[in-house]
């Protein structure tokens, strides 16, 4: 240990009584008053459980594992010390399924937003709040283990790149892995724009997948292209050579299928 410096040495844990985390931690140490009475960063270490030399003095130590994070004041004399500090976070797993065959998890995303889904729409002195809250994490794969503070959260699970999504709410405990299963009533459906019943798909067709209102779900070029859909009434518009074809059908859970338009 250099002259004048002390040994502190920092652990974590999930809950109080947890064992150790062993998984790298990122911490801070700051000098509990600095310049004009702001904090001022010493050291920092990313670590499970590091040893920091410090000059006896009063300090801030900060330290976080993905969104979650404490911090508490460190008072260091002449004796080495080691803390311990409480890092209430948990873990969460998404995966899903459409009826009993699960779904890739390349092919599922989500995002995590605080709160309850189901309470999202309420309202604050009159106004609409939550819609525009932001996710506290976006984009998270299918299979992924994510970290967050114990708290409650939903879930926004989108499969493929369709209109297909679906919301839930989950509880995340400290110190313990909470397994999401999101049920997503939705098929795969691959569009081909033959000139006869079963004959071979046209190349550089432009197509558009419409509700019945006329809202555009997704747009696409190709002989095969796929998408992934919510139950629901469809139409399915083909344009090739200056001329635009267009067929009506449905998607029931499950239930993947190819659609034909017919060149006529």
């Amino acid at each position: 240990m250099p002259a004048g410096k002390v040994a502190l040495g920092v652990s974590a844990r999930f809950t109080e009584n947890g064992a150790p985390i062993q998984r790298t931690l990122i911490w801070r140490v700051f000098n509990e008053k600095g310049e004009n009475g702001v904090p001022t960063l010493v050291t920092e270490a990313q670590d499970a459980s590091p040893t920091f030399p410090l000059a006896p003095g009063n300090y801030l130590v900060h330290v976080s594992s993905g969104l979650a994070s404490t911090a508490k004041s460190v008072k260091i004399t002449n004796e080495p010390k080691r803390e311990t500090f409480v890092l209430p976070v948990g873990g969460l797993r998404v995966q899903g399924r459409v009826g009993e065959r699960p779904i890739p998890p390349s092919r599922l995303r989500f995002d995590i937003y605080e709160g309850s889904f189901l309470q999202r729409g309420a309202s604050v002195k009159g106004r609409k709040k939550s819609n525009e809250r932001p996710p506290v994490l976006r984009g998270a794969s299918g299979g992924e283990v994510v970290f967050l503070p114990a708290g409650n959260y939903y879930i926004q699970s989108t499969y493929g790149e369709g209109n297909a999504q679906i919301q839930a709410d989950v509880r995340i405990e400290p110190g313990k892995l909470t397994d999401a299963t999101v049920h997503h009533r939705a098929a795969q459906v691959t569009l081909r724009l033959v000139n006869n019943a079963g004959g071979e798909a046209i190349a550089n067709t432009q197509w558009s997948v419409l509700t019945p209102g006329g809202d555009s779900i997704k747009e696409s070029i190709g002989a095969f292209p796929t998408v992934v859909l919510s139950e629901g009434e469809y139409i399915a518009v083909a344009r090739s050579s200056d001329r635009t074809f267009q067929q009506n059908f449905k998607v029931e859970p499950g239930k993947d299928r190819e659609i034909e338009v017919l060149a006529r």
